[in-house]
């Protein structure tokens, strides 16, 4: 069932969609981080949230969400430094946690170009197959 849906999702033409005016606190992602909405949960510490995305693209996919409300990388501040460099160390280590021996890609997509569904920004976390180049 997983190798399916990661095909039909893999399959789908892009939707571009204009998140920017969402507010992130308002966002299905700030319901997870709450603990509103269960997700199956892959890693939690205390400034992240890693869990399986519910649209997988590849038989490994999973979001390693801040726990922090940032709207995405072009709203990122200097101050947000510490926090990329921890979404970056968190999904190293969630790769060697799920055993990704053979790589993986880290995808942060932003605006509607870069096809960003939800205003919070996320890294997705892909692997389990191999990957095409150029991605999109």
């Amino acid at each position: 069932r997983k190798a399916t849906s990661w095909r039909l999702a893999a399959a789908f033409k892009p939707v571009t969609v204009d998140v920017r005016n969402q507010d992130p606190n308002s966002t299905i992602f700030a319901k997870i981080v709450k603990g509103e909405i269960p997700c199956k949960k892959v890693f939690e510490d205390e400034r992240t949230l890693v869990f399986h995305d519910v649209a997988p693209v590849a038989p490994v996919h999973v979001l390693i969400v801040p726990k922090e409300p940032v709207g995405s990388l072009s709203s990122l501040k200097p101050e947000n430094k510490d926090l990329m460099g921890h979404l970056v160390l968190t999904a190293h280590n969630v790769a060697k946690q799920l055993d990704l021996k053979d790589g993986y890609r880290l995808v942060i997509n932003d605006g509607p170009l870069g096809q960003q569904s939800v205003h919070w920004l996320h890294v997705h976390l892909i692997s389990g197959r191999a990957l095409t180049w150029p991605p999109g």
